[in-house]
């Protein structure tokens, strides 16, 4: 059997099209999906207030005790404030320490810390469900620097803050609103595994077999139309719309 070369391409438009026709509707619905929902919502803007700004320290700790308590040596050290204190945040080299400014006692920020400080930082009246440990990077957690605390509240988006075990900082937020985004952008980018690249070799092959549905398609739409469809529209004479009559 020969094929010429518009069968083949009739052919292969059909069955690219069959194939690529539920990625072309996850597509429409994954992109209306993140465009209906409301950016704010999805960023948890609402629900995090933001860093208290307590009475600065009128005798703060000089900086030699600072040094003696951190006890490496210090890269970075910045003063900063932290929930209803001011703390001295030093960077050494075997990672961050905190030094409060006031009583240079060095400061850890434990289950009981974290759950603290994310209470701070909450704008909802909801209790604490449940504080984590997370340590080994997550969907929720693939933005930020491990380790963090993982404080969620038991209101109705389940709104979670991600907290620092080194600075004590609320790094990210998260809610239902935002998992629904992520499986949305999941969806839109093909990448089922870490949500995170849109140039992988799946979604090239996808949109160079999209490109090329396209691009047959309009052959084959030229294609279509012959001589007669044209001369139909034509009188005896060849002029356009000539009455009969």
């Amino acid at each position: 059997m020969t094929w010429s070369p518009m069968f083949l391409i009739r052919w292969l438009h059909k069955w690219i099209g069959l194939a690529l026709g539920l990625q072309f509707l996850l597509w429409s619905v994954s992109g209306a999906t993140m465009a209906l929902l409301d950016h704010r919502k999805v960023a948890a803007e609402d629900a995090v207030l933001p860093v208290a700004q307590p009475a600065a320290p009128a005798d703060p700790l000089p900086l030699a005790r600072v040094a003696e308590a951190v006890g490496a040596p210090i890269l970075k050290l910045q003063l900063k404030p932290l929930y209803d204190a001011w703390v001295y945040e030093a960077t050494t080299p075997q990672g961050v320490r905190l030094v409060d400014a006031a009583r240079g006692q060095v400061l850890q920020i434990d289950a009981a810390k974290g759950r603290e400080l994310a209470v701070a930082r909450f704008s909802g009246s909801a209790p604490v469900r449940s504080v984590e440990r997370v340590e080994k990077t997550t969907l929720e957690t693939r933005d930020v620097t491990l380790p963090v605390w993982r404080v969620e509240f038991a209101d109705p988006d389940r709104t979670t803050l991600l907290v620092s075990t080194e600075t004590g900082e609320v790094l990210a937020a998260r809610n239902d609103t935002w998992r629904l985004w992520d499986i949305a952008w999941m969806l839109h980018i093909m990448d089922y595994r870490d949500r995170q690249s849109f140039n992988h070799p799946l979604i090239v092959t996808v949109g160079t077999g999209a490109a090329w549905l396209a691009l047959s398609g309009l052959v084959l739409l030229f294609r279509s139309f012959r001589r007669g469809d044209s001369a139909r529209t034509r009188g005896p004479t060849g002029a356009v719309g000539t009455d009969a009559r």
